[in-house]
């Protein structure tokens, strides 16, 4: 059934409309609400709305719509409909209505819960922007592990110092430690930007306790060490004026990371609530070491060491007391916990043994999890194929591919799973036949923390027992979605009459195209004046052949788009052109004459329609939409008509730079496919209204 409701349109009709929302925002794959009333949202038709993955209800009235890459556009698109506008954009910052207090006592009443909520996904947060990097380590390591298990070299003895090791496996080996050892600065930066203070001043906190000098601290006067039985290693202690501090190595750490910028959190903002303005830039990262550097040394680090290694020890007792029970358990909470987000400590826990006991118990059992998670989806590949399903044959193919070899489980489980109530009880019949073999077998246990997945098989040892395990929860689930289906009868008949539609509108084309015609020749014979009529006249840039130079929206120097650290935008998803640096004055101006079709009241996103026929999105800053137009002095709207040169916004560098945020300002051609070639024609350096990007029409 056609339909002119577009899918930003029907997601906010999906949450009850502007008028419900309390906040707006969103992160690399969802969007997130926090509404007044969510009770009366129906979750299968939001997750019918083309180009949503899932639907997620929380706690508090807050809700998450899964979208997947193309999220930022979404939430672009959804800010700048004119009932967002109208209602004052993503946040709601007006006096509160009736609704809005009522909202705001339901809020009160389920608190805890929502604490709970915002406590996960601070988790999320910090952790989640690191995926792509602990994938690309894990990788090497798995080609590591492959090599070693050839004889090629010998990586699994941990007696060996570099010098008994090739030169190449020692720098391979520094390639995957530099995530792993520097984890902590990275986790630090993540936790303090998602609680809004400046990400550099976490990450200098915790780098602070991994410099050499601190590593060297063991060796000053007064230091003593002692041989602790229970972590098998030496603790050592400095005496800083007389009082004791406990040395460790925070290496791999993430729990004394995620305790210490909670606390910082709370000191920055009192800093920043005391001290002038005009001198925070200084003062407030200057207090904000000495006070928290002191304290996360002493007090902070030696707890995060303690709460990591106890969580740990605690699961490994039951590791050792009941080991069938926790090889079974593991792969049967993990798929309830993932969808949710609740999956983090568990990773955070593994990290912590392997910087502590120097290999992990967790990640074997939870192997048998993921491959059951990717047989089913091989199993709804088949029937896809089978049943000539197009759309799903796409999916179910994307996200097997991404959890065979990257060991991602989330393309399947929000474009799948938790779409079709079936798939579940066969995907945990899988667990449990995966995490019964692992307890038979004794456990399985992994040098380092990867993702599951095919490359990272050599890891695992035994390994001949991983391979059944995984192998037999993939069978199991795979077999059972072929055999019984992963839709209800209905759902099957849905599928398989929308197939038929389809195919039938494709067959019927040709002879549609064919009366069409000979409706229009009919009516030009009548009409004598509309003989000659002609096709309107394409626009300037989209005549075939045409070369269209964009003038640059600001000062700035370039970078390749790959260069661009968002990988929605270096991808070329969005469309090609280029990255900025801006140079002096944040000025951005329209590069020629069009319509503002996309100006967010955020004021960190552009698109205009150019009279030419380009469609071009300026995108000031990365993740500047997190600041809720604080620096943005905007000065269009949608819908408003621009000139060349005209000033879009203007913006504060200090109040970017302050909040952490990049100013890198990527240009986008949007409708890049009606184009035969994009090329950027600036230099290194470019001037407001100097070419920059060059678009050349296909021929005809």
């Amino acid at each position: 059934m056609a339909t002119t409701t577009s899918t930003p349109e029907a997601i906010l009709d999906a949450v009850g409309g502007a008028e419900n929302i309390i906040h707006f925002t969103h992160c690399a794959t969802r969007l997130r609400f926090e509404l007044k009333d969510a009770s009366g949202i129906d979750k299968a038709a939001v997750e019918a709305i083309p180009g949503v993955m899932g639907a997620v209800p929380q706690s508090g009235d807050r809700y998450q719509i899964v979208i997947g890459g193309a999220v930022q556009s979404v939430y672009d698109e959804i800010n700048s409909l004119p009932a967002m506008k109208s209602h004052g954009g993503s946040s709601s910052d007006s006096e509160q209505s009736d609704a809005d207090v009522k909202a705001a006592a339901r809020a009160k009443a389920r608190g805890k819960n929502a604490l709970v909520d915002a406590f996960f996904e601070y988790l999320s947060d910090s952790f989640r922007p690191l995926l792509p990097v602990l994938l690309g380590a894990s990788l090497i390591i798995a080609g590591l592990a492959v090599l070693d298990s050839l004889g090629v070299i010998n990586a699994s003895d941990p007696n060996l110092t570099a010098a008994d090791k090739p030169a190449a496996q020692v720098f391979a080996e520094a390639m995957y430690k530099s995530v792993f050892h520097f984890l902590p600065i990275m986790v630090a930066y993540n936790a303090a930007k998602k609680l809004n203070i400046d990400p550099w001043v976490g990450a200098a906190v915790m780098a602070a306790l991994m410099t050499p000098q601190y590593l060297e601290l063991n060796k000053a006067m007064g230091a003593t060490c002692t041989h602790n039985a229970a972590l098998d290693k030496d603790l050592c202690v400095a005496h800083i004026a007389g009082v004791p501090m406990q040395l460790n190595d925070y290496s791999g750490q993430v729990f004394v990371p995620l305790m210490m910028v909670a606390i910082l959190a709370l000191v920055y903002k009192g800093l920043a609530r005391i001290i002038p303005a005009n001198v925070q830039m200084v003062f407030v990262p200057f207090f904000s070491f000495i006070i928290m550097m002191p304290v996360t040394a002493f007090l902070i680090g030696p707890a995060g060491i303690w709460v990591g290694t106890g969580l740990g020890s605690g699961l490994a007792w039951l590791n050792t007391s009941a080991p069938i029970v926790f090889a079974i358990v593991i792969p049967l909470l993990y798929p309830f916990l993932v969808p949710l987000g609740l999956h983090w400590p568990l990773n955070a826990i593994m990290l912590a043994n392997i910087s502590s006991l120097g290999y992990d118990f967790i990640q074997g059992p939870m192997g048998s999890w993921n491959f059951a998670c990717f047989g089913a989806t091989a199993g709804v590949l088949v029937l896809a194929i089978r049943d000539k399903d197009k759309v799903m044959r796409q999916t179910a193919s994307g996200a097997l591919a991404a959890g065979l070899f990257g060991g991602i489980s989330e393309p399947s489980l929000y474009g799948i799973h938790l779409r079709f109530k079936r798939i579940y009880p066969r995907l945990l019949a899988g667990c449990l036949v995966g995490g019964l073999i692992t307890g038979i077998g004794g456990g399985i246990k992994a040098s380092t923390f990867v993702f599951s997945s095919l490359l990272s098989i050599p890891v695992f040892t035994p390994m001949a027992l991983y391979v059944i395990a995984i192998a037999a929860a993939f069978a199991t689930s795979m077999s059972l979605i072929i055999l019984t289906d992963y839709r209800s009868k209905e759902e099957k008949a849905e599928a398989l009459a929308a197939v038929a539609a389809a195919d039938a509108a494709t067959s019927s084309a040709p002879v549609e195209a064919d009366e069409e015609a000979d409706a229009a020749a009919a009516t030009d014979a009548v009409e004598e004046g509309d003989r000659t009529a002609k096709a309107p006249t394409p626009k300037p840039a989209l005549v075939p052949g045409a070369v269209t130079e964009i003038a640059s929206p600001l000062k700035a120097t370039t970078m390749d788009l790959d260069k661009v650290p968002d990988p929605v935008f270096s991808s070329g998803a969005v469309g090609q052109g280029v990255g900025l640096e801006p140079e002096g004055d944040v000025i951005v101006t329209a590069p020629a004459d069009g319509t503002v079709v996309v100006a967010p009241s955020s004021g960190h996103a552009f698109g205009i329609t150019l009279d030419n026929g380009v469609e071009i999105l300026i995108h000031v800053g990365l993740d500047t939409v997190n600041l809720e137009g604080k620096g943005f002095d905007v000065k269009v709207s949608q819908g408003d008509r621009v000139s060349e040169g005209q000033e879009l916004v203007r913006v504060d560098r200090s109040v970017i730079e302050q909040a952490g945020y990049p100013l890198t300002t990527p240009v986008l051609i949007t409708n890049t496919a009606s184009f035969a070639s994009v090329e950027v024609v600036g230099g290194d350096s470019v001037e407001p209204g100097e070419a920059l990007i060059k678009v050349i029409a296909p021929e005809a």
